[in-house]
């Protein structure tokens, strides 16, 4: 079919066509994004099949990396991919996402090193991995709303988008599942996945709006992705122990990352005002619904991040351990006691979405926001050692929420811009999401780490003494920094016991005091108040984050589609304003 550029696409797409279009989209960002959590629960399985100890202070930066190299990855590289796509092709970058994908999933499988080798080719193909995760993410939006008219835009986009972000939740107990059989099956699992949508995608997928030819702008790109990986890596090394502090937000390379970060970005910004065809048009912010959008799935993106990293030490290292389950059951259960938030997900993304395209998405997505607020404020009135129905009410609360605000924010986001445009801005609304997953870590691992940090030491101290550990061994265990507590939690190590077999110690003392130490309870125990204090301070931020969202969403303006779209809209009888409200 022959399309003139700009033209918008949706007008004479086969009914067919867009539920093909929306049945593939949503196969490949549910695999991309369930991939990013379910290496996270899968990593005690991982490290102990390449024989490396993730808690030895050598091997944390491969620990990091594992974590966080993905999601770094796919924060900086989604907008450059984005515009490709618009440049060459949607459809073309997406199905060239799925391959490479599918060959870094079955790269991963293989690995055929252990130790440090091993982990340093989980990375780099993880890192190829990401690649391709990033072509499909950025892209996908895209083609949804191309093949989409505006009336069905939200609900389409609330399917693939809730279907995302349910993934990053369902990958923690399919994570979990598979570890158990075998730590290569989590990769394994992506391989006929990712063969199957790729042939289907490339056989059924194609171009509707035409390309839009033209000239890369290679500094911005470089200074772009440079600035980005500056930034998001410090704020990665900044939650780790420097120089006898608990974090390492004082460290020379931290600071300089940082700064260097912030000057290439200023740089970028710079750049892209005077380049005759740049990798972002910036004046697309000036679009208040594009703007208040992204601002707003920003913030909403680092409380969401930050929930979730919380939650997980919160059910491994607490309660689930105070219930009976042992520490390397955790990651399981932990994933499985987690699923009221992923069902909320799942019913309130489609029906906001459908919403939205009847409705407009204001109220619908700053209702949300204030709804997940709400939540953490129950959240954060909750003894360590809830009541699980509560709970589980208060997570179901946090997912209808985040589902009625992220389909008819996306929607609001894809619908301001021209069509030949939708492709960086689907680029751009998943940079900042994904930077805002980043940034959540190093935001609220900080804050935890500093709640942990005053009154932890103590209580591990007279803990250990009073099962007989001599008191330079209890001030030893008690001195590790904090954060090496919350990743044994992290990761469902029981970390008394990690510790103090590494110390040498557990053979020299009583049979009772050993099973009280390496028992499910006594760590617990320990951390439940310092743990309290660090939560309260986490879930305080992420409510006020919560709130500048709602408060972003309340400003994006009325209900507003881009003058590009009037074609559609008018041939499909859609209702929006005639003027142009969303402009500043």
């Amino acid at each position: 079919m022959s399309v003139s550029e700009g033209s918008t696409s949706a007008v004479n797409t086969p009914d067919r066509y867009k539920w093909v279009a929306l049945s593939n989209t949503t196969l490949g960002v549910l695999m991309a994004t369930l991939d990013a959590s379910i290496v996270i629960i899968s990593l005690p399985a991982i490290f102990r099949g390449i024989g490396l100890d993730p808690l030895a202070p050598s091997n944390i930066g491969y620990l990091l990396w594992m974590i966080l190299g993905y999601l770094l990855v796919s924060a900086v590289l989604v907008v450059a991919l984005g515009r490709l796509g618009d440049m060459f092709g949607r459809v073309k970058m997406y199905n060239l996402g799925f391959l490479i994908f599918s060959f870094g999933s079955l790269a991963l499988s293989v690995d055929p090193f252990t130790h440090a080798r091993g982990a340093l080719w989980l990375i780099a193909w993880r890192i190829v991995q990401a690649v391709g995760g990033s072509m499909l993410t950025a892209n996908s939006a895209a083609i949804l709303t191309d093949a989409f008219p505006a009336r069905q835009r939200g609900m389409a986009l609330g399917i693939n988008q809730v279907t995302a972000m349910a993934g990053q939740f369902l990958g923690l107990v399919a994570g979990g599942l598979l570890a158990a059989v075998d730590w290569r099956a989590v990769f394994w699992i992506n391989v006929p996945i990712g063969v199957f949508g790729t042939i289907w995608s490339y056989r059924s997928l194609r171009e509707i709006t035409a390309a839009r030819r033209a000239r890369i702008d290679w500094i911005g790109n470089v200074t772009f992705v440079c600035g980005t990986t500056s930034l998001l890596a410090a704020i990665t090394y900044g939650i780790q122990p420097y120089g006898g502090r608990a974090t390492g937000w004082l460290n020379p390379w931290v600071l300089a990352g940082l700064i260097i970060g912030v000057v290439l970005l200023a740089g970028f910004c710079l750049v892209e005002t005077r380049v005759a065809e740049p990798m972002i048009d910036l004046a697309l912010f000036r679009i208040r619904a594009f703007a208040a959008g992204n601002i707003a799935a920003l913030l909403m993106a680092i409380a969401r991040g930050g929930l979730q990293f919380m939650l997980i030490i919160w059910l491994q290292g607490i309660w689930l351990p105070l219930h009976g389950y042992a520490f390397e059951d955790t990651p399981l259960w932990a994933g499985i006691y987690m699923l009221p938030l992923s069902f909320g997900f799942l019913i309130a993304g489609p029906v906001s979405g459908y919403l939205s395209d009847r409705f407009g998405a204001r109220s619908l997505a700053t209702g949300g926001a204030l709804l997940v607020a709400a939540s953490f404020l129950g959240l954060m009135g909750l003894p360590v050692n809830f009541a699980y129905p509560l709970f589980a009410i208060l997570l179901a609360l946090v997912g209808v929420g985040m589902g009625m605000f992220s389909s008819p924010n996306t929607s609001s986001i894809m619908g301001s811009v021209p069509n030949n445009r939708r492709g960086v801005a689907s680029g751009m609304r998943s940079t900042f999401q994904n930077s805002g997953q980043a940034l959540s870590i190093g935001v609220f691992f900080s804050l935890m780490v500093a709640g942990l940090a005053s009154s932890l030491p103590h209580s591990l101290s007279t803990g250990l003494a009073a099962q007989g550990v001599p008191a330079p061994v209890a001030a030893h265990v008690a001195g590790l920094p904090p954060v090496s507590a919350l990743f044994a939690a992290f990761l469902g190590y029981n970390p008394v016991g990690t510790l103090l077999a590494s110390a040498g110690v557990l053979h020299s003392l009583p049979a009772a005091n050993v099973a009280v130490l390496t028992g499910t309870h006594l760590f617990p125990k320990l951390i439940a108040a310092p743990f309290h204090h660090g939560l309260v301070t986490v879930f305080v931020a992420a409510t006020a984050m919560a709130l500048i969202t709602a408060l972003a969403s309340l400003l994006r303006g009325r209900r507003y589609s881009h003058p590009d779209n009037a074609v559609d809209t008018a041939e499909r009888g859609d209702r929006v304003d005639a003027g142009d409200p969303g402009r500043r």
